[in-house]
């Protein structure tokens, strides 16, 4: 049985890491168990991983779900100065995607359901297991 998850990006510099991965994700790390690591549990059960060291380039990309990708990108855009991030849809595929890389090479995106009922359909169910 599987019950948790985390993944594990690696920055340069642990302290432009944190708070870079801090203005991605709006708020401070979860838990900072020691020097050179910290971890933001992204949804529950869920964790994100930022530690001091070589990145490993080309990996991902890791992507999260937003109910607004295009604010989302926006918010990125200005406040991260992401240059490249672009939004793709195709008929077949229920989501917009779009992916982009942190300043160390990690591969990094969003992804919002274009359908709203499926979506909140997926948030209510993840909702409901973790109560």
């Amino acid at each position: 049985m599987f019950f948790e998850m985390t993944i594990q990006v690696r920055v340069l510099d642990i302290k432009q890491g944190q708070a870079w991965y801090e203005c991605l994700l709006n708020r401070k790390p979860d838990f900072i168990p020691h020097d050179g690591f910290a971890e933001w549990e992204v949804i529950p059960g869920c964790w994100l991983q930022v530690a001091e060291g070589t990145p490993s380039m080309g990996s991902g990309p890791l992507r999260l779900a937003t109910t607004d990708i295009v604010a989302t990108r926006d918010r990125l855009i200005r406040d991260l100065k992401i240059e490249s991030f672009d939004i793709y849809s195709r008929d077949e595929v229920p989501v917009k995607w779009g992916t982009f890389e942190d300043p160390w090479g990690n591969r990094l995106g969003f992804f919002e359901y274009a359908d709203k009922n499926e979506e909140k359909e997926r948030i209510e169910t993840i909702l409901l297991k973790t109560r």
